[in-house]
């Protein structure tokens, strides 16, 4: 009787060591997967980065073109002698009595 309590005394210690090993290898397992999905993460958060960062700077590039030249359009505004004159009107402007309409009225005097 005492060899039968041994030979099941080993074999629930056999059957508990092999347990152990199965759940050390499926945790193994597990934590391989994790760490597989936490890298595919990883490369999905650098690609959306990297994607972002393009269109930012494509964005900048886009609004630097967009802008306009403002000292450059000053510049030719003095040079010409002025806003009073445009393509309409000619290098002299426009003559102001000829605003006026014949009528001696607050606006056209």
């Amino acid at each position: 009787m005492a060899v039968n309590a041994a030979i099941y005394a080993a074999g629930a210690a056999a059957a508990g060591t092999a347990y152990t090993i199965y759940q050390g290898e499926r945790q193994n397992k597990m934590q391989e997967r994790s760490l597989q999905m936490q890298q595919q993460a990883n490369q999905r958060a650098v690609e959306t980065a990297t994607k972002q960062e393009k269109s930012a700077e494509e964005n900048i590039r886009a609004a630097n073109r967009k802008q306009a030249d403002v000292s450059a359009i000053l510049a030719a505004a003095q040079d010409t002698g002025g806003a009073d004159r445009t393509l309409l009107t000619g290098p002299m402007g426009i003559d102001p009595n000829q605003l006026a309409l014949g009528k001696n009225t607050l606006l056209g005097a």
